[in-house]
């Protein structure tokens, strides 16, 4: 039983169905213009999460709501921990699984900016296969594809088609108007993590969400689905 933002599973239901997998969503709490909350990644995180965990049938863990959003420091309302923060949390979250015999953990990324979940995964991959890191690059490009997206992920990186698709079909009442008419593109962004998101946009927006639209995010929530199979079949069996 799953509702909103946190799992409403009870420890019985738990010991009664258990998992060898559990997914933890992380997200963070940033400027995502206008339109949309600064808990964006975390409910977008939430929603593919959630996803994949009824279709896999996974132990779904609560959203960490904060992550590394040091590049928009400067837009009111962004809070930030700092990376080796983030790196504690999700390993002393796998090692707590792993007392209680849930040795296998799948994180779900919804912020591009929280990069060290990359090595948090790698290293704990050295030797035995324990995480795994979903959705990648090459997940949003292909769920991108396959949901009729018109833009790349690269020009569409924030608060654009994507994600204001996820949360219109998954999260709606939070999507304020405005999002109709606010696309703004900054596709050269190569001094982003000198000088942050205030020297590509003003209004934290960089991407077409005039194109979003709920069924869009439907179909992309259908196609993370299908492409995390090949993720957990690699955490499984390697």
């Amino acid at each position: 039983m799953m509702t909103g933002m946190l799992p409403t599973t009870s420890s019985y239901d738990i010991a009664e169905n258990p998992s060898d997998t559990a997914v933890l969503p992380v997200g963070s709490f940033e400027q995502h213009g206008r339109y949309l909350p600064l808990a964006t990644d975390a409910l977008i995180a939430t929603a593919i999460s959630e996803r994949i965990a009824e279709d896999y049938q996974l132990f779904r863990l609560p959203v960490v709501p904060i992550g590394c959003s040091h590049e928009h420091a400067e837009f009111a309302g962004t809070v930030s921990i700092s990376a080796t923060t983030l790196f504690a949390i999700v390993n002393d979250v796998a090692s707590s699984l792993a007392r209680s015999g849930v040795r296998r953990l799948v994180v779900v990324n919804g912020h591009g900016g929280n990069y060290m979940l990359s090595n948090v995964v790698q290293e704990a991959n050295v030797g035995t296969v324990r995480m795994a890191l979903f959705p990648v690059a090459g997940d949003w490009e292909d769920a991108r594809a396959e949901a009729g997206l018109e833009t790349s992920a690269h020009e569409d990186m924030h608060a654009g088609e994507g994600e204001t698709s996820i949360l219109l079909h998954r999260f709606p009442d939070v999507v304020r108007p405005g999002f109709e008419d606010a696309d703004h593109l900054a596709n050269d962004r190569r001094h982003l993590l000198s000088e942050g998101m205030r020297a590509y946009t003003t209004s934290g927006i960089i991407g077409r969400p005039s194109r979003a639209s709920a069924e869009k995010g439907e179909r992309l929530l259908t196609a993370f689905s299908r492409l995390f199979k090949e993720h957990l079949t690699v955490l499984r069996e390697r």
